[in-house]
């Protein structure tokens, strides 16, 4: 009899009921669960939970999995119960607001606190500049955003409609309602889905890559509206995964030939197929990011971008591993980043520049003539469409201006400008070599926090001879910066202090030397130098009189994106030093995901900074012959030197600050990591923190950028073990801090 029960007890528990896939997402997520957890627990795969949770018929869990499943989410319902209105049926076009794209830039938006004496004190944007941030999610809903339901319908398809349904929510562009980008895949059953943001699945008629386009632009509904009013709306993205590769009769990999083209060959099939419908490619091709477009009619854009994760066109030194994620997660990770930076368009460094652009169009409309007609025309504030000649000592090597050198010739600082990031070391001292450690801390978003409020200059460069230094004047100066002596500088309004120069390094050269004789620098540089309390003469300079703070708006908009991922993955803003740095502590683990996110917006900053001075790239190029790049209007070497420069102006100020407060000096700095000798083994064990606040203008705790984090701690008999067994007194040491794995060493260099 007790058999016959236990079989009546299957047999119900086989029928249990189950939340909405929404509603299974949010109780994982609630509790902290992954994927990979819950899989395991309940001994199936973990693209099984995944199905579960996209709610496919083909993946209903059955049996005794459905069982135990049932009882996990009844637990854990009654741990996270859902809001009232939890249970109202969401619709297929209803989009999470943590993906709401916003309809039109706000008037004007106001910084956030950073706290006093941080370089990261937010300027307030320009007017129409920047947009009002997609609302986020109540601070007590789960970091992941909750999954819309899918249709009952027999069809998930939404219908080719102009007008915004009915339930389209408040500040959502109704014609981007189903988010700015989709990664089709093709399932079991051999049917095309597109994953789009906030959970939601669309069926994919197209059998053709064409007609895939053709649907992407008439009923997909994707896309993202422009971040400043004479911009252009983002084109809508779409991620193609190997099953729709093969679906679409594109190859899984490019073969090594194809890789060094960065394309696939133009007689290929579907490239053909495009021809035939009257598509065309850009320049580059069809490539990992591949763009393929119709001329546009009037204000219409026809146009969508590809993406393909396993042509390599995720990076993993950015993207981590998320071209091996499922299209589900995937979708998230790239629809976040869409949502909070700008839907992709290539590298990281090319999305960098195309957001600057997003908030400063080279054009504009111009007021209506005596016809009434509007024309194009220049937009104050923005680069112009055409590119400007960089001044000779902002050219790099190779660079046409250079063409009449001599061969072999090697310009010195008094001939090239050389603002670069610190890489600097020095030995440690007998008393530091009796201390316990060596700690170093890192400053959050460095160049990005170096970019904001930056004066810049917008035009071409104007020659003058024996100029009056002009701090607000930005340009290359030909100036002698060899009497700054670190052993006596004012560290505030007639103070002066004097320090142990010999352990500092020289603000003005990469290598912490100091200089020997004139040698070009950008405006930070030389304002820095007057700040020092030291007097300046000018021989000659390069300035821009046409400037302004050209990257403002993509400061605000990439500090946002950090905070707000960071935030996710419980980092906050102005939290206590201690709850910090234990915030901190395998901060990434807590949703590997975001944790993706935050590393792309990081690589965003600083992609965007280097590319303004991208070098050459293959292509047949020879020395004095221009290149690809130089045709770019955001080909600017003069902004990168400046924001280099006052960033590494910024960490040498914190130093001195800190030198100056404590005596303690570093013993290592590589771009924006600073190693002390110390006896404790935190950064709460060194760093001048009084009542919990900080050293005014000097190091402080946190995650806004400017502020620091703990990059790493090891021993000093390590550091000094490290030097010698390689033979490199000035080894730098910050270079290998974080875990203690030393590589890539040739001579101490």
């Amino acid at each position: 009899m007790s058999e016959l029960f236990d079989r009546v007890d299957a047999l119900v528990a086989s029928r249990s009921p189950l939340p909405p896939p929404a509603e299974r997402k949010r109780l994982r997520t609630a509790h902290g669960l992954t994927l990979d957890e819950v899989a395991e627990a309940l001994e199936v795969r973990r693209a099984t939970v995944s199905g579960w949770e996209s709610s496919t018929k083909a993946t209903e869990p059955r049996g005794k999995e459905r069982e135990a499943y049932a009882r996990l989410l009844k637990q854990l319902a009654e741990l996270y119960p859902a809001e009232a209105n939890a249970g109202t049926p969401v619709q297929e076009t209803a989009v999470p607001a943590t993906f709401a794209s916003t309809p039109a830039p706000a008037p004007e938006a106001q910084p956030l606190s950073t706290g006093p004496g941080s370089e990261a004190a937010v300027m307030k944007t320009e007017q129409n500049a920047q947009p009002t941030p997609a609302p986020e999610p109540a601070p007590g809903a789960a970091s992941r955003p909750a999954r819309t339901a899918r249709p009952t319908s027999t069809s998930r398809r939404p219908a080719a409609r102009k007008a915004a349904p009915a339930n389209t929510p408040a500040g959502v562009d109704s014609r981007f309602v189903n988010g700015p980008l989709a990664v089709v895949d093709v399932d079991e059953d051999g049917q095309v889905l597109a994953y789009c943001v906030g959970g939601l699945i669309l069926d994919v008629p197209a059998k053709s890559l064409p007609s895939l386009v053709d649907w992407t632009l008439k009923e997909a509904r994707l896309g993202q509206p422009k971040l400043s009013g004479p911009g252009k709306d983002a084109d809508p993205l779409i991620v193609l995964t190997r099953s729709a590769l093969e679906r679409y009769g594109l190859p899984a990999a490019l073969t090594e030939q194809e890789r060094h083209a960065g394309r696939i060959p133009e007689g290929h099939k579907v490239v053909k197929q495009l021809a035939r419908a009257e598509w065309q490619l850009t320049k580059r091709g069809f490539g990992p990011w591949a763009r393929i477009y119709r001329p546009a009619q009037g204000s219409e854009r026809n146009c969508v971008q590809l993406c393909i994760p396993s042509w390599q066109a995720l990076d993993p030194r950015v993207w981590g591993n998320a071209a091996e994620l499922a299209p589900a997660d995937l979708a998230r990770v790239l629809g976040v980043y869409a949502s909070r930076v700008m839907t992709p368009r290539g590298s990281a460094a090319v999305t960098s520049l195309e957001l600057m652009t997003a908030f400063h169009p080279p054009t504009r409309a111009s007021e209506p003539d005596a016809d009434g007609k509007r024309h194009s025309e220049h937009n104050p504030g923005s680069l112009g469409k055409d590119p400007v000649d960089c001044a000779p000592c902002e050219a790099p090597d190779g660079h046409p201006l250079l063409k009449d050198l001599p061969r072999f010739h090697v310009r010195g600082p008094g001939e090239m400008m050389f603002e670069e990031s610190f890489d600097w070391a020095r030995p440690l001292t007998d008393a530091e070599c009796t201390k316990r450690h060596l700690v170093g801390i890192d400053v959050n978003m460095a160049f990005a926090a170096g970019a904001n409020g930056l004066v810049v200059g917008l035009g071409a460069p104007t020659y003058v001879k024996a100029p009056v230094f002009d701090a607000k004047l930005p340009g290359a100066w030909l100036v002698d910066l060899s009497h700054v002596d670190l052993s006596r500088v004012k560290v505030a309004k007639d103070k002066w202090v004097e320090l142990d120069g010999s352990l500092l390094p020289s603000p003005f050269t990469p290598n912490g030397d100091r200089p020997t004789g004139p040698a070009w620098y950008a405006t930070p540089s030389v304002a820095y130098a007057v700040e020092l309390g030291y007097d300046v003469k000018p021989i000659e300079a390069y300035v821009r009189y046409d400037n302004g703070r050209f990257l403002d708006s993509w400061y605000n908009r990439l500090r946002d994106a950090f905070l707000a991922t960071m935030a996710d993955l419980g980092v906050h803003a102005d939290m206590a030093p201690t709850d910090f740095l234990e915030a901190m502590n395998g901060y990434k683990g807590r949703d590997p995901e975001m944790a993706i996110v935050v590393n792309a917006v990081k690589a965003t900053v600083k992609g965007g900074i280097g590319k303004m001075r991208e070098r050459p790239r293959g292509e047949g190029w020879k020395s004095g012959e221009p290149w690809r790049a130089l045709s770019r209007p955001t080909w600017r070497p003069d902004i990168r030197a400046a924001v280099i420069s006052r960033t590494r102006v910024n960490l040498h100020r914190k130093i001195i600050k800190h030198a100056a407060f404590t005596g303690q000096y570093p013993v290592a700095i590589l771009t924006d990591c600073v190693v002390y000798a110390v006896d404790g083994a935190s950064p709460l064990d060194f760093l001048p923190y009084r009542d919990g606040k900080p050293l005014p203008g000097g190091f402080k705790l946190g995650i806004n950028p400017g502020l620091v984090k703990w990059e790493g701690t090891q021993e000093v008999l390590w550091g000094e073990g490290v030097r010698e067994q390689f033979k490199a007194p000035e080894l730098n040491l910050a270079r290998y801090i974080k875990d203690g794995t030393v590589t890539n060493v040739d001579n101490g260099e």
